[in-house]
């Protein structure tokens, strides 16, 4: 009983990993589409990227603390894209240069959409499997 709540609280993690990279994407599709300057989308965008950052290494920490070893290693590439880029100064959206990045940008927030996503799937599968394999036993 107690792994399927582990798998419960990983998939509420998730999802408001994924609501924070979609709010990033509103942010940039709101940029290009010329209804927000650029000053107000990196101030938000910048607000939520550091804590985009803590709940996934939260999250790859409590895969290793509750045992599931797979889904820590799955996580650990966008663990370590995000450290490195944390670590090069990368990580904020410069208000400067948005109009120039703002493809490469998109695709980014993108590409980490699709991977959260697929983690999610593998989350809701370990989690099925949990209860299931419970009531059997």
């Amino acid at each position: 009983m107690a792994d399927l709540f582990a798998w419960l609280i990983s998939f509420f993690i998730l999802i408001a990993l994924i609501v924070l990279v979609i709010y990033q994407l509103m942010c940039l599709a709101d940029l290009e589409f010329d209804y927000i300057n650029p000053y107000d989308s990196t101030s938000r965008i910048n607000k939520v990227v550091l804590p985009e950052y803590i709940i996934v290494g939260g999250l790859c920490l409590f895969y290793l603390i509750t045992g599931h070893w797979i889904m820590s290693l799955l996580c650990a590439p966008y663990l370590y894209y995000n450290v490195r880029s944390y670590r090069q100064g990368n990580h904020l959206a410069d208000v400067t240069e948005i109009f120039n990045q703002l493809p490469k940008e998109k695709k980014q927030r993108l590409f980490k959409l699709f991977y959260l996503v697929f983690i999610l799937f593998l989350s809701l599968f370990w989690m099925i499997y949990t209860s299931l394999d419970d009531n059997y036993d």
